[in-house]
């Protein structure tokens, strides 16, 4: 596939190797602070609330991180950083299986017992979520598109963790291919709040990722009892997620079902909120994906912590591409910070962040704002709020078009 020319810092060389590594040691921070919040507890009340602290320490730093531009060696190896992805796999399913190991603990069987239980909730929807939404689906997602079998079922298995093994289908064959058109659930449209994008993203997802299914294994409206439904990749998803809310519920208990399923709402949440800002207001233009059809950022911290995820563009340039070899693209659109604070951002002020994101569109002259030679974005793809102004805008134009032809023969009447 064919992209923009890829354009590094000239005064900038690339990092050695092990440097590269070395910083990619990252990725483990997050995990490894909800594993040692499992492997600690109980905790009291006042200590659930503390081990949120970290959460905020890290969106503090990615703040005020150092942008990295530099490019990956071509020689980079790919072993050291397949076995970070496995360990950071292993730890993962580590902490789904000490959620219900600790939450089987809790009780609300009197008025202590159901505070300690109600704070426990907080780091689960917050630590344990947040963990559950990086290591639980970006890994999960950067799985799903090796070529290798285990792998993709390593992935798999990982974004059952959140109940939402249908990603795998959706992201790689529906995602892919439609990113930027009015018929990807996952483009954000221009003008689109985050809350109208979940509300039509999630449901609409899950929707393509099972039609795809169909059509994959030879039937587009096949009946529920047709046996090739057993090869179908969804329905599988969905049977061994329930199998798994199951077992929690046998081995673990009630209140670790809720845990379970607290941390996968706020997993999926942020996974739909990540999806929301990395192409939000953008529309391809012709076939072929291009760099500028993804928002970027050039935050290192983010760089480093959520392996490669910043690099979206190049990501979609080459899918398969690892994401120690992602590439920094100049030309794309930029977060106004890294991927913590830019969610937090969307999350909590999202009048300012649609203000933030229109005017880099507009200073890049991306999504609605592309010069009027190129391919014009189709009306569908706009929110629907915004299609009535738009059709004004474009009725009004052609108004003051028909008055400038109409004024040179109404001089030449009067004269």
């Amino acid at each position: 596939m064919e992209t923009a020319q890829i354009h590094g810092n000239a005064s900038e060389e690339p990092m050695s190797n092990a440097r590269a590594f070395a910083l990619h040691l990252w990725a483990f921070v997050l995990p490894l602070i909800t594993l040692s919040y499992w492997l600690t507890a109980p905790h009291t009340s006042w200590a659930s609330l503390l081990w949120t602290m970290p959460i905020w320490i890290l969106i503090y730093v990615d703040n005020h991180a150092k942008i990295d531009t530099r490019q990956p060696r071509e020689d980079i190896p790919s072993w050291p950083f397949n076995l970070q992805v496995y360990a950071l796999f292993a730890i993962q399913i580590a902490n789904y299986v000490l959620l219900g190991v600790v939450a089987s603990h809790y009780s609300i069987h009197s008025i202590h017992d159901a505070i300690e239980t109600a704070a426990a909730m907080v780091p689960v929807l917050t630590v344990s979520g947040l963990t559950a939404g990086y290591s639980g689906i970006v890994l999960g997602h950067e799985l799903v598109h090796r070529r290798h079998p285990i792998e993709y079922l390593m992935g798999r298995v990982l974004l059952m963790g959140v109940l939402y093994e249908h990603f795998a289908t959706e992201h790689v064959r529906g995602h892919h291919p439609r990113v930027g058109t009015a018929d990807d659930p996952a483009t954000a449209r221009f003008g689109e709040t985050r809350d109208d994008f979940i509300r039509r993203a999630i449901p609409a997802q899950f929707k393509s990722a099972w039609h795809l299914e169909n059509v994959r294994i030879g039937a587009a409206n096949m009946k529920w009892y047709d046996p090739r439904l057993l090869k179908h990749r969804v329905l599988q998803g969905v049977l061994a997620e329930l199998g798994i809310l199951t077992s929690y519920y046998v081995f673990f208990g009630w209140i670790a079902l809720v845990f379970f399923l607290a941390q996968a709402r706020t997993a999926v949440y942020l996974l739909e909120t990540v999806n929301y800002i990395e192409h939000w207001g953008l529309s391809r233009v012709g076939k072929k994906v291009m760099a500028v059809d993804s928002w970027d950022t050039d935050n290192g911290f983010t760089l480093y912590t959520l392996v490669g995820l910043s690099r979206h563009a190049d990501h979609h340039a080459q899918a398969a591409r690892p994401y120690q070899k992602l590439r920094y693209f100049p030309e794309t659109p930029k977060m106004p910070h890294g991927y913590y604070g830019t969610i937090l951002l969307a999350m909590g002020r999202n009048d300012k962040y649609i203000k933030v994101a229109t005017r880099e569109l507009k200073r890049r002259g991306l999504g609605p704002f592309r010069n009027e030679a190129e391919k014009p974005q189709p009306r569908s793809h706009l929110h629907p709020s915004l299609r009535g102004a738009r059709d004004a805008r474009e009725a009004a134009e052609r108004r003051n078009a028909e008055e400038r032809e109409e004024q040179p023969a109404a001089t030449a009447l009067r004269a």
